[in-house]
């Protein structure tokens, strides 16, 4: 006999089992588990007292503790704050031509924390143990601590700075119910940042990129409902 003929089916009946006791207005959840930050950047030129340098602001990826805690107002409805231990990301420069080329390289790193309060719609029965949604919100994102690297101080560079930004956000994810209690929790959400970032160059002054750090977001981890 094939097993594999009557693995799909099974796993599509378990998504959709009735679970008698599923997310239900009054529930408080609360999630944690690995999160990623994944910016997909984009920066304007480099900008300086001397004009457009040209080159562009490179941000990299960072997975930290991510902290989910949900109220559900309704059975379909649930008011979200996403939360997390602080993020830090490196930054660069990149695509500096000519004879500036050799400035290209990490400028330093930069702490965020992006708090994210979202209204999150459940479209299925409470009383199914899978549990997919969408929801939309707004965030803003603290940057704090940044600091020049050693490298970039060696040529020139001092007194990074990253300014806070205020950007629209959508998910979509879905919990499973292992118990009544315990759930698996999956999210995907789309975040927008945008940021100025600021340098201090000897011989130059201070420049300033504009980036847009746009991360797309991925959490896994566990729930318990309350």
């Amino acid at each position: 006999m094939n097993k594999q003929l009557f693995a799909a089916p099974l796993l599509a009946l378990a998504m959709v089992a009735p679970f008698a006791q599923a997310h239900e207005a009054g529930d408080i959840i609360v999630r944690a588990g690995a999160i990623t930050v994944d910016p997909h950047e984009d920066s304007s030129g480099i900008g300086s007292p001397l004009g457009d340098l040209g080159g562009h602001a490179t941000v990299d990826s960072s997975t930290q503790l991510g902290l989910n805690f949900a109220y559900m107002m309704t059975d379909h409805l649930g008011l979200e704050l996403l939360a997390a231990t602080p993020f830090s990301h490196d930054i660069g420069v990149s695509g500096l031509p000519g004879g500036l080329a050799g400035l290209n390289g990490n400028l330093g790193d930069v702490k965020q924390l992006p708090p994210t309060l979202s209204l999150v719609y459940y479209p299925l029965d409470k009383n199914y143990a899978f549990q997919p949604y969408v929801g939309i919100g707004i965030n803003y994102t603290a940057f704090y601590d940044a600091s020049t690297s050693g490298s970039a101080e060696a040529k020139g560079f001092s007194n990074l700075d990253v300014s806070d930004s205020w950007g629209a956000s959508a998910q979509i994810g879905a919990d499973y119910m292992i118990n009544d209690n315990w759930m698996i929790n999956g999210q995907i959400r789309y975040i927008d940042i945008d940021t100025n970032a600021h340098v201090d160059l000897a011989g130059v002054g201070n420049l300033k990129v504009n980036v847009d750090v746009d991360p797309w977001v991925y959490m896994v981890g566990l729930g318990y409902k309350f």
